[in-house]
């Protein structure tokens, strides 16, 4: 079967949140050991990823050389980070596979996104990213175009938009590879966000898009079968935090949107994940999977986390 493996960006960096270039090494060489399983099964493996950690060090060194140099832009940083991340990807998934007796060609496709170039965000943005900064500093960057708010105590905030993502540009190449044999990674912390304007050329923008939901539209483009999204809990729970936390374990789309409906998930953390699973089983996808890092490969198999399914009965692990 062909398998999507959405990777968060905190999973590449170290448990204490360290994203130096040694720990971002090390975290995603684990990462790759539940992927370079899946190969060994015999299956055809796309991976994705997150990079909010690696856009938040460009951030900062745009912060701290605003004064010299122009900021880089977001989608300029996306462009970086996916290359970045891609060939760590491609060293360590190597060398995993290497461990297995594996050999399989690899290739990481810097992509980019298209989103609508009326989103209300590009005129009120409100998606928060980066550090909190006092106002002069702030303020340097606000000569440069970006938005900013005053956040009170904590200080200045950059806002930024944060559009759906409506298609893969470059979908085609990635498939043109799977279909070859290679293990793609594509979509990169969601996709270079893009516009195309009314001439129909296209072009990068200041945004950020949310890597869980381009999942789900990078799946829909390779016609994937198994959507796997690996973040740093065993399985969705309602009741979270709470003495009633119970885990998921098989439900279906209709049951886990009442969920969400009713307030189960947050907004800012498993609330994107599960819209995103859901989009794709009802796409068409045979079944998605919100699991543990080192559950990849069961929850593609749909024994491990909390599987989504077009209907199912909902069971608790």
């Amino acid at each position: 079967m062909r398998v999507l493996v959405a990777l968060g960006g905190n999973a590449m960096t170290s448990a204490d949140g360290s994203a130096s270039p040694e720990a971002q090494i090390a975290a995603i060489s684990k990462a790759m050991e539940p992927v370079a399983e899946l190969v060994s099964l015999g299956h055809e493996v796309v991976l994705t990823h997150g990079n909010g950690p690696q856009v938040g060090n460009l951030l900062v060194k745009n912060e701290l050389a605003a004064s010299v140099v122009p900021p880089v832009p977001l989608d300029w940083c996306g462009a970086q980070t996916q290359a970045t991340v891609g060939f760590v990807v491609l060293d360590t998934l190597e060398v995993a596979l290497r461990r297995r007796g594996l050999r399989r060609p690899a290739a990481a496709l810097v992509t980019r996104t298209l989103v609508d170039r009326d989103d209300p965000g590009f005129t009120n943005p409100t998606k928060p990213i980066g550090r909190y900064l006092p106002q002069p500093e702030a303020q340097v960057l606000v000569d440069h175009g970006q938005t900013w708010q005053d956040r009170g105590e904590r200080g200045w905030r950059r806002v930024v938009a944060s559009p759906e993502p409506l298609e893969i540009l470059d979908a085609d190449s990635a498939r043109a590879l799977v279909d070859a044999g290679y293990v793609v990674v594509a979509g990169g912390g969601g996709g270079i966000p893009c516009v195309r304007d009314p001439d129909g050329s296209v072009r990068g923008v200041e945004a950020v898009i949310d890597k869980d939901l381009s999942a789900a539209v990078l799946g829909r483009a390779l016609d994937v079968d198994v959507l796997v999204i690996a973040t740093d809990v065993e399985a969705v729970a309602t009741g979270w935090g709470t003495p009633a936390q119970r885990e998921l374990g098989v439900v279906s789309v209709a049951e886990l949107r009442d969920l969400a409906a009713a307030g189960e998930f947050a907004s800012g953390s498993m609330g994107p994940k599960v819209e995103a699973v859901c989009r794709f089983v009802e796409a068409g996808g045979t079944r998605a999977a919100i699991c543990a890092l080192d559950r990849i490969a069961a929850a593609a198999l749909g024994e491990a986390g909390t599987v989504v399914r077009p209907s199912a009965p909902s069971t608790e692990e």
